[in-house]
């Protein structure tokens, strides 16, 4: 079985910051990201977000869990704004860890541009993640649960990629009994 990373972790994670089941948001206000960005290490003292900045994560974790989906990608204007939060979160990249002796070593030679206030450099560290999980592959195996009503981001263990819902006990169940009854239906 194939380990999840820390940067596929660190965007499951970034994801799942929503729940549709429970109607949670836990970025839901500015200081709410705040304190999540600051649990989960990427920044190093609380920080105040802007309301612009807190629009841009959520703008970008709504383009992630898009690009997640279980059928890919399905609202280009989702993906073309989260597409714009990227653009304007500049990457530098280095070819050794000691390139720039200001700031910590860079994770695979990208950190993010270091003159970027702390809450959009902690969205730089989010977009590195990001394109690590791209980048390797790791995409086919991050993926949003196929039942709409939960959406949860999971790492997927089958062999063939091909599991789409995030536990076949409650999700997969749910499909399955629908589609049986839909087909009862039509018989009838």
């Amino acid at each position: 079985m194939i380990e999840a990373s820390p940067e596929a972790e660190l965007v499951a994670a970034f994801a799942n910051t929503v729940d549709l089941e429970d109607e949670t948001d836990v970025l839901a206000s500015a200081p709410e990201a705040a304190a999540w960005l600051l649990a989960r290490g990427l920044v190093d003292r609380p920080v105040a977000l802007t309301r612009e900045e807190h629009r841009m994560l959520l703008d970008l974790r709504a383009g992630v869990r898009d690009a997640l989906g279980s059928d890919g990608p399905s609202s280009p204007h989702v993906l073309a704004v989260a597409n714009a939060v990227l653009r304007d979160l500049p990457v530098l990249v280095f070819l050794s860890a000691d390139a720039d002796p200001k700031g910590p070593p860079p994770r695979h030679g990208l950190r993010p541009d270091p003159s970027l206030p702390a809450a959009r450099k902690a969205m730089g560290v989010l977009a590195i993640a990001w394109s690590e999980v791209a980048v390797t592959g790791q995409a086919q195996r991050l993926k949003r649960c196929a039942d709409e009503t939960c959406g949860w981001v999971f790492w997927d263990v089958s062999r063939n990629h091909s599991r789409r819902w995030c536990t076949m006990r409650v999700c997969g169940n749910r499909a399955k009994a629908r589609s049986y009854s839909a087909r009862k239906r039509a018989e009838r």
